[in-house]
């Protein structure tokens, strides 16, 4: 595994030097005993720009490595080129470096490239987490209402993990008391806690919410 995230590390410079060595053998004998060559150069030129370096990325993001997945990110020079699917993965998880340093509105704006895309099963898998994403980019604006149509977008995309079904339905059920509309808030706040969350930020929310949500009318 160490060996191909070397592969996908320096795979352009690899390219470039296959494709140097394909030359001067082209040049020395000639296109025949070179081709070998020009089609892995190829191979590993155009792989590096169609599908970029996104495993090493996710890898570090996995580790909680943010300075390693952003010097990744830095490193693709034309995401335009990137697939589809690929491109959609690339600008989540520049929206979610975004979060971490809390520039807002570019990660708001990533999130909308990535869902702009459309298509393919990378994406679709994508399509939850960043409308729930966008939507508490929403809750930090003040913006409820947008919040609250991403939020219930995002659970209807679905959201791979309890953590994200538990953080969803606990944003639902702040608007829900928000706007005094006490039943629904008690019915979102039961769906969260029964994802049985283990994020402590989660867990702390649940804590603070459970104090005074029994007291409410409804």
């Amino acid at each position: 595994m160490k060996f191909f995230n070397l592969i996908i590390k320096y795979r352009l410079w690899l390219g470039i030097g296959l494709l140097a060595l394909a030359i001067f053998t082209h040049w020395q004998t000639s296109f025949w005993p070179s081709f070998v060559l020009y089609l892995l150069a190829v191979v590993l030129i155009v792989g590096h720009f169609l599908f970029g370096p996104m495993r090493l990325i996710q890898g570090y993001m996995e580790d909680g490595d943010v300075e390693g997945a952003k010097k990744v990110v830095d490193s693709i020079w034309f995401p335009a080129l990137l697939i589809k699917p690929v491109r959609s993965v690339y600008y989540t998880i520049k929206g979610n470096l975004d979060m971490v340093e809390q520039n807002f509105d570019s990660a708001e704006m990533n999130m909308k490239k990535s869902l702009a895309l459309g298509g393919g099963s990378m994406t679709k898998q994508a399509e939850g987490p960043n409308k729930l994403q966008l939507g508490m980019l929403c809750m930090q604006k003040g913006d409820i209402k947008q919040a609250e149509a991403y939020i219930r977008q995002a659970i209807r995309a679905g959201l791979p993990d309890n953590e994200n079904n538990a953080a969803a339905y606990l944003q639902l059920c702040s608007i829900m008391m928000n706007k005094r509309e006490f039943r629904a808030a008690k019915e979102y706040f039961r769906k969260a806690k029964g994802f049985k969350p283990t994020t402590p930020q989660i867990v702390d929310q649940i804590k603070q919410i459970e104090k005074y949500i029994t007291r409410m009318p409804g």
